[in-house]
Formats: structure tokens, sequence, C-alpha cells
């Protein structure tokens, strides 16, 4: 069974910077991608970035585009990050990430990602 486990969230500053980190056990992101959701109460979770995979550059939702980047460790390819930069408010959610398989890469419907973790909470104050 695959454990997940984000860490790295807190309460910030608008404009502020924070990293999140996945670690998974096992090598669960040699045979698939990870990727990022975060969900805000009252909200659905929402699709946040994914790794690319081959030639295709990560994937990312329109509203963090340019501030986030999601990126891995190659070397054991068991932790991935997620660097947030210039913070909103509207970025306050819980944050998880999960992986989804290689041949549904380019979906971002959070049915197609699976194992989640518990998510780290991120609140970002005005």
């Amino acid at each position: 069974q695959v454990h997940l486990v984000e860490s790295g969230g807190g309460f910030v500053q608008a404009g502020d910077s924070v990293r999140l980190s996945c670690v998974a056990s096992g090598r669960i992101f040699s045979d698939s991608l990870p990727g990022w959701f975060r969900q805000a109460p009252g909200k659905e979770r929402e699709f946040v970035a994914v790794i690319g995979w081959r030639d295709a550059s990560p994937l990312y939702a329109d509203s963090v585009k340019g501030r986030f980047t999601i990126s891995r460790d190659d070397a054991n390819n068991t932790v991935v990050y997620l660097q947030m930069n210039n913070l909103k408010p509207e970025d306050t959610a819980l944050y998880y990430c999960a992986p989804i398989s290689f041949s549904r890469f380019g979906s971002t419907a959070s049915r197609d990602f699976g194992s989640w973790g518990q998510g780290t909470q991120v609140t970002v104050s005005s």
C-alpha cells in the first residue's frame, strides 16, 4: 500500500513563499507521475500541478501558473516538491500530493489520481 506524507505548510503572509514536500513510501513515483491538489473549506478538491512526462512540460492550473513550480528528487524518486511563490489569500487550502499513471497523463481530474495523503495546510493572510 502506498503511503504519502505531505509537509511544509503553515501560516504565511500574502507575497510569501513556501515549499511543500511529499514523501512516498516505496518507489511509487518511479512508476507514475506525482501531482498536487488542494482543497479549500467548502470547495471541491482542485488540481494544482503535475510533473511533466517525456517531452511534455509540467501542467499547472491557470490560477498558479508563473507562481508555483513542481519538481521532484530524481535521485531517489520518492520526494516531490511544490514551490509556491507570491502566495495569495485564495491559495489557502489543504494541499495533497497524489500519483497518476503515465497513461492518464494530461488529466487533471482528481478521480484519475490515487493514494491520497493526509495533506498539509497552507493559510495565507492578507
